[in-house]
């Protein structure tokens, strides 16, 4: 939003829309705000600081909001404020969308609902389907839409954006200590950074009655509580929180390298070499992460580490976590994601034209794919002992270790089809209206 600044005196202040320049020959007694320039039409005053009546302190934060409510497309949205008794609270780490009601109820809703935007995004990126969310489940989630990676934040590379994040959720939980479940919801990079994140805020530990532990000192009954102790289920956390949904929307899994998985290139070999080479000039360290060309200290590719388990990080462990993994992918007319690698699929696994249906409650989920635990075995059976240097295919290998859910979507038929990398998660209501049944679909099968 921004933010609203008292207008100078009228003698002081040129016409909206009109650029003034130096007179070449000034008069004796100049007007000092003769150097103004003011677009009122885009929004955004810019002032000379010849201007003595806004200071500098004043001026900074105003642009950054300006800066900051731009992020989320090239217009302003002209979607509607938010429903009556829909709370937004702001914080330096993000924003927390809720039910006012249901908060000052006896019982609050005890689930978070984590969202985190991709590449040059913000907290903005994710309003609708926030708003959307508490409309449909007041009692039930709070929230909360990240913004500790933003803009020129999201060049840093996806460990270093994963550790703010990280952080930013610890801090929210803390504030919140009322939840008791924890679901994430991502666009693009921030699937990834999400992944990493969960690495970083996985908690294992063995649910064991204190009684069993420190009930009898007896060498027998001793003996049956270590028994027991390894009987025990065992209990996993994400930041101390039960873990539920993790969900991504056109999140490149595999990076962004070759075989069409950057559709921008349309599938040239030269292009998709050239874009490897110089992907770190446009999108710094997180551009090298996406194209798999970082070579940390020796290290892997960061993506090709996050297919498993590390001695600090335990990214599998991690998404098994969850409850449901759900992979929401567009068939077609994304530019910026390409369809095996935000469905985490090979190209012969990719279902068929003719089996692509029309929901009529959701007209543009035109698929989807409930993998079980026994395919997982399966496909674990087939490749067992199969040694590959395909770094696509190991990482494939990697993340199917765990079921996920896989939604296909489809903007064929829609204006906004060329737009369909953003109008997937609805980041613009006015310009990406037509995802919104897909925003529904994730709702009414979110697991609470």
């Amino acid at each position: 939003m921004i933010a609203a600044i008292s207008p100078a005196p009228r003698t002081a202040t040129p016409d909206p829309g009109r650029i003034r320049f130096p007179n070449p020959n000034p008069n004796p007694n100049p007007n000092p705000n003769r150097h103004s320039i003011r677009f009122s039409k885009l929004g955004l005053p810019l002032w000379k600081p010849k201007l003595n009546w806004l200071s500098y302190e004043r001026v900074q934060p105003m642009q950054m909001a300006w800066v900051r409510s731009m992020s989320g497309g090239c217009f302003k949205s002209t979607e509607p404020p938010p429903k009556q008794g829909i709370k937004v609270e702001e914080d330096s780490g993000g924003q927390d969308v809720y039910d006012a009601d249901a908060m000052n109820s006896r019982v609050s809703p005890e689930h978070l609902v984590i969202m985190v935007n991709g590449l040059i995004g913000s907290a903005a990126d994710w309003r609708y389907a926030a708003e959307q969310f508490v409309k449909k489940l007041p009692d039930k989630v709070i929230v909360h839409r990240s913004e500790c990676n933003y803009l020129k934040l999201t060049f840093d590379g996806v460990d270093l954006m994963g550790e703010r994040l990280a952080q930013e959720v610890l801090a929210v939980v803390k504030r919140r200590p009322e939840v008791q479940k924890i679901s994430f919801v991502a666009h693009s990079l921030g699937g990834l950074v999400a992944r990493y994140a969960i690495g970083r805020l996985y908690e294992h530990s063995s649910k064991l009655d204190p009684l069993v532990l420190y009930g009898n000192s007896s060498t027998e009954k001793h003996t049956n509580s270590s028994l027991q102790y390894f009987e025990q289920p065992c209990e996993d956390r994400i930041a101390g929180l039960e873990p539920m949904n993790f969900i991504t929307f056109a999140t490149p899994h595999l990076g962004s390298r070759g075989h069409k998985q950057l559709p921008l290139l349309c599938g040239l070999p030269f292009l998709e070499k050239r874009a490897s080479q110089t992907a770190h000039l446009v999108a710094g360290r997180s551009g090298k992460h996406l194209f798999l060309t970082d070579n940390d200290d020796g290290k892997p590719p960061l993506l090709l580490r996050m297919v498993d388990d590390s001695d600090d990080l335990k990214f599998i462990s991690a998404l098994r976590a969850f409850k449901r993994r759900v992979a929401y992918a567009n068939a077609n007319y994304d530019h910026m994601v390409g369809w095996r690698t935000s469905s985490i699929r090979r190209q012969n696994e990719l279902p068929k034209s003719n089996l692509l249906v029309i929901d009529e409650k959701y007209p543009h989920v035109v698929y989807v794919e409930r993998e079980t635990t026994n395919k997982i075995q399966n496909k674990a059976f087939f490749v067992a002992g199969a040694q590959t240097s395909d770094v696509e295919e190991v990482m494939i290998q990697g993340l199917t270790q765990v079921p996920w859910e896989r939604v296909d979507v489809s903007f064929q038929k829609s204006k906004q089809r060329y737009v369909a990398h953003n109008t997937i998660q609805v980041k613009s209501y006015w310009l990406n209206s037509d995802g919104a049944d897909v925003v529904f679909h994730m709702i009414d099968n979110f697991l609470l």
